[in-house]
């Protein structure tokens, strides 16, 4: 071991015992090594089988997980790529949007959904959401000028957006629809999933979703075969064969190691989201709805629950009590895109999205993956009822 990289080990290994929850055991807002202890010997077997085949980028494990991936989703075609922002940003490449164009979006979400927008010289136009925080319809009618060109539809926590109303309004308009299904992987609204809604649907595989690679992925799916022949042709530089590029593009490929663990994850993800569905039942069945509040779903509506959040008033410090009991979050988004440093060029202030901006001072993630335990989630909903409580006392 090198001598700059030893004194960085001492000081992580340095570091205090994080607290522990009121049962005795810290609860982490995700828990991947669970998930590695759970899996070991099936990654040991794959990374062994890619390493043997001498597939490394493309083969077999990915043609594989594109076919397995397009049937999941209910699409013609699936393509794998290295990230679910590389995903946005091929999409919207392959749709031709460019410079002069417009592409509205929520500004709600992480960063990297207005980002790809900006990445293909577009402008990303924001429009607010609802209390769902989805993107709000008649704020994305209110949004369309002569120079839109797609509505950027983000299905965020899990939840499908409003697609039958965004549906209408782009057909009315003559607009492509892409979906940020980068949340929301085994979702649907009555019979159709996540990615099957629009022109085209993005999805990431990052090590934190609902399927989730070791490493950064992603995948883009449509039925269109223009489309997706087109994706697949920008992903590896604009190439037709080894030396004949027909465009510019760029290397976003999946690793074939990453499409061996996704297909074998893929396998579990219908036992995956129905844990975190039953979770997020008991949290609805658990905590107060007048302390920390869930929006309900709608009917026919199929959350996979990439995230269970809570909005209530005093967000920031329930969130230090909670870790202070060993208990992780997460806030998904803190800070909303058009009030991020980078936005500042877009011509947005505070108070342009009042249900984004006040969403984003309320909201919290409360743990919610499959591998917490029934013990587990009861502490962290009789803490939430119990600190919200105090803290509502504490303000009187």
């Amino acid at each position: 071991m090198s001598p700059r990289v030893l004194p960085n080990l001492q000081a992580v290994l340095a570091q205090p015992t994080p607290a522990r929850s009121s049962h005795g055991r810290r609860i982490p807002y995700v828990d991947l090594p669970a998930q590695y202890a759970d899996e070991r010997e099936a990654i040991h077997r794959l990374v062994e089988e890619v390493f043997l085949s001498g597939e490394f980028v493309g083969g077999a494990c990915t043609d594989a997980f594109e076919a397995k991936i397009a049937e999941a989703v209910g699409v013609r075609y699936a393509v794998a790529l290295s990230s679910g922002t590389d995903a946005l940003i091929l999409a919207l490449q392959a749709l031709d949007i460019g410079p002069g164009d417009e592409v509205i979006c929520p500004p709600n979400s992480f960063i990297a959904t207005a980002g790809a927008v900006v990445a293909v010289g577009a402008r990303p136009v924001f429009a607010d959401v609802g209390f769902d925080q989805n993107i709000d319809p008649a704020a994305v009618e209110a949004a369309i000028s002569t120079r839109t060109r797609a509505l950027l539809a983000v299905h965020l926590t899990g939840r499908v957006a409003d697609m039958d109303a965004i549906g209408r309004i782009a057909r009315r308009h003559g607009l492509a629809v892409v979906e940020d299904a980068a949340q929301a992987m085994g979702a649907r609204f009555a019979d159709r999933s996540a990615g099957a809604l629009g022109t085209i649907g993005c999805f990431s595989a990052h090590p934190v979703k609902n399927l989730n690679a070791a490493g950064d992925a992603g995948f883009i799916t449509t039925d269109d075969r223009r489309l997706a022949e087109r994706v697949a042709r920008l992903r590896r530089n604009g190439l037709v064969d080894r030396d004949t590029s027909l465009e510019w593009g760029r290397v976003a490929r999946m690793d074939n190691l990453q499409a061996a663990i996704l297909l074998m994850r893929l396998e579990r993800l219908p036992e995956i989201v129905a844990k975190r569905r039953a979770n997020a039942q008991r949290y609805r069945a658990l905590i107060d709805p007048a302390l920390a509040f869930n929006a309900p779903c709608r009917p026919q509506e199929y959350n996979c629950f990439h995230t269970y959040v809570v909005q209530l008033a005093n967000r920031d410090r329930l969130r230090a009590r909670l870790a202070e009991r060993g208990i992780g979050t997460a806030v998904h988004y803190p800070i909303p895109i058009h009030l991020q440093p980078a936005a500042r060029g877009l011509g947005y202030g505070a108070g342009a999205f009042p249900m984004a901006e006040r969403q984003a001072r309320s909201i919290l993630s409360l743990p919610v993956h499959q591998y917490l335990s029934p013990l587990a989630l009861l502490a962290v909903a009789e803490t939430v009822n119990e600190e919200v409580l105090a803290l509502q006392g504490e303000a009187d």
